[in-house]
């Protein structure tokens, strides 16, 4: 059995330039629920519920070429639809990497992130 977790990240601190649209985003693409601190800052929820894995931090500058965050994903072609339904943009995939599939997509903030599936 693997150790990961469907669509969870450990912590990881995402820049956007619209809270409420990327919030709305990762709702609806992935399920994921958020920690409110007034506006300034969401903490991403772990799977269970209990702890944060993560935050949106509106305060942040958005720039390419940084560390590229991976998602795992039980079914990948259904990520990628739900990514595309939520309005994220597929960028590169899906496509074979030694041990799985992945796609990489943008988010509504323009903050790449990649998606990978063991098969």
């Amino acid at each position: 059995m693997s150790d990961q977790r469907h669509h969870a990240i450990d912590y990881v601190e995402l820049p956007v330039t619209d809270l409420e649209e990327t919030k709305r985003f990762y709702t609806e693409a992935f399920g994921w629920r958020f920690n409110d601190y007034g506006g300034a800052y969401a903490g991403i929820r772990s799977p269970d519920g209990t702890s944060e894995v993560g935050g949106l931090n509106p305060g942040g500058e958005v720039r390419g070429g940084g560390p590229l965050v991976l998602l795992y994903s039980e079914d990948l072609d259904r990520t990628v639809e739900a990514v595309e339904r939520a309005g994220g943009r597929v960028l590169h995939g899906p496509y074979d990497f030694p041990g799985g599939r992945r796609f990489h997509f943008a988010d509504p903030s323009g903050n790449e992130l990649g998606v990978f599936a063991d098969s």
